[in-house]
């Protein structure tokens, strides 16, 4: 399991030039499935999420999480983090979930974001989306099950 967390000011997905999710301050989760990845690995890395601390404080250090400052959460399924570019040009996503598991995974990682979060926008697994964001910091995070 891949996930990118952006810390955002605001996001938004589009479908078809329609608006399904957005946010305000709080976090951008791009969300890569490979094929071996648990239900327990996602009830780790969204437990990790509520208590991360990346939002500054009243003396601006990062002492404080998403919870802390209310902020929202924006999952958008990536399966594109599984590129293998070490051949050609053209990559490879062999190491991406199959597409039935990738979902089914992608379906619980969001449920339990619901479940720590409350209210959780999304993007639609499998569709062509177009992902708006203002990034704040720059600040972003790789998680990687391979190495965590």
């Amino acid at each position: 399991m891949r996930i990118v967390i952006q810390r955002v000011n605001h996001a938004s997905v589009k479908v078809d030039g329609e608006t399904i999710g957005s946010i305000g301050k709080g976090y951008l989760l791009l969300l890569g499935v490979a094929q071996g990845d648990t239900k327990e690995m996602v009830d780790r890395y969204v437990k990790k999420l509520s208590t991360l601390r990346i939002f500054a404080d009243k003396e601006g250090k990062t002492n404080l999480s998403i919870t802390d400052v209310g902020g929202e959460v924006l999952v958008v399924s990536q399966f594109t983090l599984y590129a293998d570019c070490k051949k050609g040009n053209r990559p490879s996503f062999v190491k991406a979930g199959a597409p039935d598991f990738a979902e089914e995974m992608y379906e619980y990682f969001k449920a339990k974001c619901v479940e720590t979060f409350g209210k959780v926008e999304c993007g639609s697994f499998g569709a062509d989306m177009k992902v708006e964001l203002e990034n704040d910091g720059p600040f972003t995070i790789l998680w990687d099950s391979d190495i965590w």
